[in-house]
């Protein structure tokens, strides 16, 4: 079996694929890797580390995807160079990335009309035996980590507390809201940093993973049971819970210096947890790290991909954090992609089997059709209108 590593065309991605190390592992499973050239150049891979690892480096990328019988990507296929990369893929290969589904049904029909594989990265389920697969948790520890940096640069204040000649100086107060993988990093690494943290979750059963951090845990009383999924997000609040928590919300952010959103449901526009007005009743100088921005944010004051200065409140809404750290960036999730390579690989050819559950909930395109069953609904729904 061929694999192709492409360079990614997105502007300002930075990560590669697959790293140099994961080569070998590759090459004893029976994988030739062929490698687009300057593919890891953003990521401090060099051509000559791919070499020496034992991948092939092809300089043209319309022969790389003619001949690879699989295609890893971090991003989604797009229109690179006047040509759509969905286009280049060789009918009956497949295709690995991120592909979110239910947000690019546009993509996904294309995909299944040329008879592409899809596996998507951001589908891999959250059970035991995929954990090494899990690019998504990965990618999100990259970016709690990178909202904490950012915060503290913006902050005009100290972090830690600070005993010196001039004076006493107290640690800045930070709240992470959400308590996932990019929470509970932003969490441990604003803890290094000195500042007193607090944590937030509508799931209450993630208390203890919070003050196991050292940071305190608020709690709002939702009202409502069963708010996890079998996936282990966080459900979407009623209508009437989502007013609540943000009355709840602005008499408690009105206290910190810094605070980091992380709210996500999979699929889902993110939900609106701080209002314009609970902005305007921070402190002036504060600071807010929305990293749902890419999903259109947690608070109503985010501008994806920038930062808005509102009523003297720095707001961050940035894109693509991971990519701030390529080099181990692209390390975590290609250690994901060899993972799930060595599953679809046997005896060094492909294999899809369609009764093992990661591989089942993570296909989103096979044979023409489009399986993945939440897709494909919203493909039907189209066509009846």
């Amino acid at each position: 079996m061929k694999l192709a590593v492409i360079r990614e065309s997105v502007p300002g991605e930075r990560r590669v694929a697959l790293v140099p190390e994961a080569v070998g592992i590759l090459r004893k499973k029976g994988v030739e890797v062929l490698v687009e050239t300057g593919a890891g150049a953003a990521s401090h891979y060099s051509d000559a580390e791919y070499e020496a690892a034992g991948a092939r480096l092809v300089p043209d990328p319309d022969v790389l995807y003619r001949e690879a019988d699989a295609v890893v990507k971090i991003q989604r296929p797009l229109l690179n160079s006047n040509k759509h990369e969905a286009d280049r893929l060789r009918e009956g290969s497949v295709l690995v990335s991120f592909l979110q589904p239910t947000l690019n049904i546009e993509l996904v029909k294309k995909l299944a009309d040329r008879n592409i594989s899809t596996l998507s990265m951001d589908l891999i389920p959250r059970i035991s035996r995929a954990q090494a697969m899990d690019a998504l948790s990965s990618q999100a520890t990259l970016a709690g980590y990178q909202a904490v940096l950012i915060a503290a640069e913006s902050l005009h204040k100290f972090f830690p507390m600070l005993t010196t000649a001039a004076g006493t100086y107290f640690a800045a107060k930070v709240l992470v809201i959400g308590a996932g993988v990019a929470g509970l990093q932003a969490i441990a690494t604003a803890r290094r940093l000195g500042a007193v943290v607090f944590g937030y979750d509508v799931r209450p059963a993630v208390r203890e993973q919070v003050q196991s951090l050292g940071a305190k845990f608020l709690e709002f009383n939702v009202g409502e049971a069963n708010l996890e999924d079998k996936g282990g997000y966080a459900k979407e609040l009623s209508a009437d819970t989502q007013k609540r928590q943000q009355v709840w919300m602005a008499d408690q952010i009105k206290e910190f210096d810094v605070v980091i959103t992380t709210a996500l449901i999979p699929g889902r526009p993110a939900p609106k947890l701080i209002t314009r007005e609970t902005v305007e009743r921070m402190r002036p100088g504060s600071v807010i790290v929305d990293l749902a921005a890419e999903a259109g944010g947690n608070c109503d004051v985010t501008v994806p991909g920038e930062t808005v200065s509102h009523n003297n409140i720095i707001v961050h809404g940035p894109l693509n954090l991971p990519s701030a750290t390529p080099m181990h960036a692209s390390q975590m999730y290609s250690r994901n992609i060899t993972n799930l390579i060595s599953l679809i690989v046997k005896d060094g050819n492909l294999n899809l089997d369609l009764a093992d559950e990661v591989i089942k909930a993570s296909l989103v395109t096979h044979q023409g059709k489009v399986l993945h069953e939440a897709t494909a609904k919203l493909i039907a729904s189209e066509v009846r209108s």
